[in-house]
């Protein structure tokens, strides 16, 4: 069979169709515009496709020269005999790459995310042979979330690329990711409307009034919120927290760095108030976590902590509001350093000669800050 049929010239006005360019390579135009090159073989009485990448097409096109190179490296990988893959599915992939991922989830609700994200949103993929995706396959199944919910449809990409990227590493797929971001679905997918998303949080002045109602209820869950206001941490950090983590002796509760949402260790000064949650719990502890929920060896859950939150009443309050309404309150009454304020939060400064004063000197700084803040929450009136 001919080869080189196409040229550069030829290309541009080519109409809506299949296009050879000879021994497999071919071009297919699509009616709103688009170019994908796929090469087509056999192998026995089966028709196998295979996506080269889209011509012309975001930061990476492949070219007429490029897309003839990337044929004549599947032809030759043919004449070896070698099998292309073209028997694996999209999820059986997917399934190889969460075993294969099992050792780097930083946890239980980390990996449950990833199964769920795949297992529901890309089912329009599961059951395509992995080296037959294309582009407009990763595009059309994320247009039913793409907007609605934007997160979820983000790490979905991510995820798809992921599977994808795995699949390219052991020769089961040839060509440009087609979920790659850079690749040229930014143009396929429809505008968002960007909206800064707040969690609401009480107002610090309101504060105190919702750790006095609290400190009255009794159970798990109350205390768990009271500990998580007066640390500032997030809700997962203290839902997860094992007493081995914790010195009361010396004040500190070290979370580690695989609980931490930047992965890296970090210190949490405990005022005299937290001790007393801590010591009051230690007394009921009959496991390593310390707010266990009603499940033996399972920690409080994040809607019962909620409700706790509401119940004190926090109005439609998030847990991770507690955050913030700790930040306003660091900015507007008190004259601790800003970066003070952010290690408490454990964020990540990302000035160099900032996150060495942190390190050398927040420390000492921070608890006298979270005694000041248990202070003010105790307060009657504020």
């Amino acid at each position: 069979m001919a080869r080189n049929k196409l040229s550069e010239t030829r290309i541009r006005t080519l109409p809506i169709g299949i296009h050879s360019d000879g021994d497999g390579l071919f071009l297919r135009v699509r009616k709103e515009g688009s170019r994908q090159w796929f090469f087509i073989f056999r192998r026995g009485d089966k028709r196998q496709e295979l996506g080269l990448g889209g011509y012309g097409q975001g930061t990476a096109p492949v070219s007429l020269a490029l897309a003839r190179e990337k044929a004549e490296a599947i032809r030759q990988r043919l004449a070896r005999g070698e099998d292309l893959g073209g028997r694996k599915t999209f999820v059986e992939v997917m399934d190889d790459v969460l075993v294969v991922k099992e050792a780097s989830f930083k946890n239980a609700k980390h990996k449950a995310q990833w199964v769920m994200t795949l297992q529901n949103y890309a089912k329009p993929l599961h059951k395509k042979s992995i080296h037959e995706i294309t582009r407009d396959d990763v595009v059309e199944t994320l247009k039913p979330i793409w907007t609605t919910i934007p997160e979820t449809a983000d790490r979905l990409r991510m995820r798809i690329a992921a599977v994808i990227d795995h699949a390219k590493a052991r020769g089961l797929y040839v060509g440009d990711n087609p979920a790659d971001w850079r690749g040229g679905l930014k143009e396929l997918l429809p505008a968002r409307t960007t909206k800064q998303k707040h969690h609401a949080a009480v107002g610090y002045k309101d504060l105190p009034a919702v750790i006095r109602r609290l400190r009255a209820a009794r159970g798990v869950s109350a205390r768990a919120v009271e500990f998580a206001a007066l640390t500032a941490a997030r809700s997962g950090e203290v839902r997860g927290a094992v007493w081995d983590e914790i010195d009361l002796d010396a004040a500190m509760w070290t979370v580690p760095a695989e609980r931490m949402k930047a992965a890296r260790d970090h210190e949490v000064p405990l005022s005299d108030r937290a001790l007393m949650v801590l010591r009051a719990r230690k007394q009921e502890a009959t496991g390593q976590l310390v707010f266990e929920g009603g499940k033996e060896g399972a920690p409080i859950s994040d809607t019962a902590m909620v409700k706790a939150l509401r119940a004190a009443g926090a109005g439609d309050a998030t847990l991770h509001g507690l955050r913030s309404s700790f930040r306003d309150w660091a900015g507007d009454k008190t004259d601790y350093p800003r970066d003070v304020a952010e290690a408490a939060l454990a964020h990540v400064i990302k000035d160099k000669t900032e996150a060495a004063y942190r390190r050398g000197t927040a420390l000492d700084k921070r608890r006298s800050m979270m005694s000041d803040w248990a202070t003010f929450l105790a307060a009657i009136g504020s």
